[in-house]
């Protein structure tokens, strides 16, 4: 959430950084309903000032012997009328927090202005994509070949987007998950969390799903739940509500989490395949940092997404995000994209965004620079690390062999009791 006071003392050049994220107008409701507040504010202000004023003219009066009746109604008036005014401003300032709700984080100064992906800037890349003797497949047909993925009996049991994952298959993709576990705990510093797959409502718009990407959540049907559509969720929220103290920063949080996404909006793109299923495995990485930190975590966030990728031997390239794909929540946003023989292209595999104080604001998370001194939002930072399926369909594409079976990475192996290679079973 975008700070009130912010907008209120440089309108313009909020407008201005909004309508980089190819918004435009945006503030016009929130500027009329904020000049209506405080007009309202300073009535009731006056009617107070009367009001005690008054009263303390009636007890005078009282004292002295004389009438008060005409005074006393006076004020009875003015609190009807303070009563009035009180219940104007609730609901004009409910009315300003929901539209401050709706309001995208604003870019940081080094993002590409774009409309668009077409707009993002490549940073670097690392490795190079194999030169196959022979023609490649797609992860689509590779693991059913193998029979380690299965479509069909996937859609009889859940419907479209969905996957079943079958003996190697399913060894694979919890190899997978221990993996960056391990890697992210015992090189990179995160503590790993188990934490809950469903949250509340508070949560959701804690880190910014709620209000505005409601129809892209699964909902509890009669409970204010929600399926979790990424760890950042839960990870964020663990410290919603609570002063932290600067000496305790940066935290650094790792969880694996099943992730559960309704795609609303998404029909036609990458539909085949596990690039986008409706449920999927993730991990995530989390901090919450100082302000004064933030952009130097968010270069090593991403370098600890990197480092996986790279352990895997996956070539990959960083991209920075235009102000046009950004995601809702981010100032700024790299994403990680995999060499995926089967698209003859990259393909999204994780984003590490900074968020600055824009998800701490909303879910008020602060932190106390030094004993004594004011409390300041903290900043909050994500990123996969990486995302489950994704990796595991780009080991079937970039390590898929001519007789149609996989090599398994040799940082895997001993998570796949030693396996070496992934054949379709006799």
């Amino acid at each position: 959430m975008l700070d009130a006071r912010l907008i209120r003392a440089n309108p313009e050049k909020v407008e201005q950084e909004l309508q980089k994220r190819n918004l435009s107008g945006t503030l016009d409701r929130f500027l009329l309903l904020d000049e209506e507040r405080r007009r309202i504010l300073g009535r009731a202000e006056e009617l107070k000032n009367f009001r005690n004023t008054a009263s303390q003219e009636v007890g005078k009066l009282k004292k002295e012997g004389k009438s008060a009746d005409e005074l006393m109604e006076k004020v009875r008036q003015a609190g009807q009328e303070i009563k009035e005014f009180d219940d104007q401003l609730k609901e004009i300032e409910t009315k300003i927090e929901a539209i401050l709700l709706g309001i995208p984080n604003l870019p940081h100064e080094s993002v590409p202005v774009g409309k668009d992906e077409s707009s993002n800037l490549e940073v670097r890349r690392w490795g190079e994509p194999r030169q196959f003797e022979f023609e490649p497949l797609a992860h689509w047909d590779i693991g059913p070949n193998l029979d380690i993925l299965d479509f069909e009996r996937a859609a009889k049991l859940s419907g479209a987007r969905f996957v079943v994952y079958k003996d190697w298959g399913a060894r694979l993709e919890r190899a997978v998950i221990n993996f960056y576990l391990d890697v992210h705990t015992g090189q990179h510093g995160y503590r790993e969390i188990l934490p809950p797959f469903m949250v509340n409502s508070d949560c959701m718009t804690g880190t910014g799903q709620l209000p505005k990407f409601a129809e892209d959540m699964f909902k509890v049907d009669g409970r204010e739940m929600y399926l979790i559509p990424t760890a950042e969720v839960p990870l964020t929220n663990l410290y919603r509500e609570e002063i932290l103290e600067a000496k305790d920063l940066p935290l650094y949080l790792t969880a694996y989490t099943p992730c559960f996404r309704a795609e609303a909006g998404s029909h036609g793109r990458d539909t085949r395949g596990i690039i986008r299923l409706h449920q999927f495995n993730k991990v995530e990485l989390v901090k919450i940092t100082t302000a004064e930190t933030s952009y130097d975590e968010l270069e090593k966030l991403t370098g600890n997404a990197e480092k996986v990728l790279q352990l895997l031997g996956l070539p990959y390239r960083v991209v920075l995000l235009s102000t046009g794909d950004m995601g809702f929540s981010a100032a700024k946003t790299y994403d990680l994209e995999v060499w995926m023989p089967g698209y003859h292209d990259y393909k999204e595999i994780s984003s590490c965004s900074n968020c600055e104080d824009f998800q701490a604001r909303r879910a008020n998370i602060r932190y106390r620079p030094a004993p004594k001194a004011k409390v300041q939002y903290a900043h909050t930072l994500n990123g996969s690390g990486v995302a489950i399926g994704r990796t595991v369909a780009a080991i079937l594409e970039n390590y898929q062999e001519e007789d149609g079976s996989v090599t398994v990475p040799e940082a895997l192996r001993p998570y796949m009791g030693g396996l070496e290679r992934i054949s379709k079973r006799a």
